[in-house]
């Protein structure tokens, strides 16, 4: 009791004059004038009796022997104390703090903002990035992939080290970007599950750093390669997916008319093709786009030559004939000057495809047009070429005894016996199968491999 009382611990002291007597708190209220509840707060520790006016009537009803008392609690100190006296209590020794030396701090600093990667690198990495898109069209994805696959290779070492916030997220942009081109090059070398894998991959890093531009341009690759699979209900559910992350982004440009237009037009959905283009011309008035013909593999939003391009294809799956070739000619003197070879072809094929689909088909036109469509010079074969040479060559087959008929397939059997051409046919000739109702179904729909997560 002494210890307790010399600590000003009343609520140890309460609880052995409990103990001794076997009071209870009620009871032990009752000779104190203390609350039950306030009795429970100050032997749990909850609570502690600060006030010596408050301390010396409980005292003196419990009758505590002034003698056991401190000098400081006597009743003449205590009336003339207006505030708690302070009690001598052991002193623990002092244990002298460690500080840090300066060193350790700057080497923590220097650690923290430390990076293995520079802006200069960064700069170097993103002219790498231009430089694969400007020359793909010439080398074609067989030779491109290794240079970027190294250059993913590369970016994936320096995310793998530390670097300062703005660094890393400018990384994360080129590890997405450098997917993204293999995830392009792998859907036009016939690469299908490769394709969905970069495509997956570029979407989730560009997700991580909030770029919905590129994000958008991952769910355009995907939707072309579904289409280039023959799954034309998935390319237009890809396409609605990117559009959905902001309509009003140029991106979105592509999406509605490479992804949903030319799937819908394959689908037999002439309302809904012209539906996509017509939003397509729209938002490119509405926003700035690239002039002349970008690049098939670029970033950047379509020029309005692609994206004029890209709805002729959707009008030769509606027999628009017209159409088609209103939009070659508008367009053609831009393909022409351009350096983007599978652009030429490309159109070439379809006006031949269209040509054909008139009322009144004009075969001996159609061939020429498509025997200088596989003009060797023409840049590497892709699959998109591949698969509508073919498909033009299907077309034709009931004037198959049409000298320039005949002329056409003989070039196409040269053009196919190419080194590069081999792989990409063949994959070429699966899709065809599909599409006409062959052993893998006619237009079967498959369900992607890997869904992105939603937008954020």
């Amino acid at each position: 009791m002494r210890s307790a009382l010399a600590g000003w611990d009343f609520g140890a002291l309460f609880s052995r004059v409990r103990e001794l007597t076997g009071l209870r708190q009620q009871d032990l209220g009752e000779l104190t004038g203390l609350t039950q509840s306030t009795l429970s707060m100050l032997e749990s520790g909850a609570r502690r009796l600060r006030h010596i006016d408050t301390i010396m009537p409980v005292l003196e009803r419990l009758e505590v022997p002034t003698e056991v008392l401190p000098m400081l609690l006597s009743r003449s100190n205590a009336r003339a104390e207006t505030r708690p006296p302070q009690i001598s209590m052991p002193v623990k020794p002092l244990v002298e703090y460690e500080w840090e030396s300066p060193l350790a701090i700057a080497e923590r600093l220097n650690a923290t903002t430390s990076s293995n990667v520079d802006d200069t690198t960064l700069s170097l990495l993103e002219h790498e990035v231009d430089d694969i898109v400007g020359s793909y069209e010439a080398a074609g994805p067989h030779r491109s992939a290794p240079r970027a696959n190294r250059l993913r290779g590369f970016v994936q070492e320096r995310l793998d080290g530390r670097q300062l916030p703005q660094q890393r997220r400018a990384l994360f942009r080129l590890a997405a970007q450098a997917s993204g081109l293999l995830g392009y090059m792998a859907v036009n070398a016939g690469r299908e599950a490769l394709a969905e894998a970069y495509c997956t991959e570029t979407y989730e890093l560009a997700r991580e750093i909030g770029d919905q531009e590129l994000m958008m341009w991952a769910l355009g690759t995907r939707s072309l390669g579904a289409y280039y699979t023959g799954r034309f209900e998935q390319a237009a559910r890809w396409a609605e997916a990117g559009i959905s992350v902001n309509p009003r982004d140029p991106q979105a440009i592509r999406l509605l008319v490479n992804g949903a237009a030319r799937a819908l037009g394959k689908q037999g959905n002439a309302q809904g093709a012209r539906r996509a283009i017509g939003k397509a011309l729209e938002l490119t008035g509405r926003v700035t786009v690239p002039s002349g013909l970008t690049s098939c593999i670029a970033f950047a939003p379509y020029s309005m030559a692609r994206t004029l391009a890209n709805a002729a294809t959707a009008h030769v799956s509606l027999g628009d004939t017209g159409e088609v070739l209103a939009y070659a000619e508008q367009i053609s003197p831009l393909v022409e000057e351009s350096d983007s070879a599978w652009t030429q072809t490309l159109v070439s094929l379809d006006v031949a495809t269209a040509l054909l689909s008139d009322p009144q088909p004009d075969v001996e036109q159609a061939m020429a047009v498509g025997r200088r469509a596989l003009d060797v010079r023409n840049g590497p074969p892709i699959r998109s070429v591949v698969q509508r040479a073919g498909e033009l060559e299907t077309q034709v087959s009931r004037w198959r005894n049409h000298p320039a008929v005949r002329d056409y397939r003989e070039v196409l059997s040269v053009w196919r016996a190419e080194p590069l051409a081999r792989e990409v046919a063949a994959s070429a000739r699966m899709t065809r199968l599909t599409e006409s109702g062959g052993a893998e179904g006619a237009g079967r729909d498959r369900s992607p491999r890997i869904s992105p997560r939603p937008p954020a």
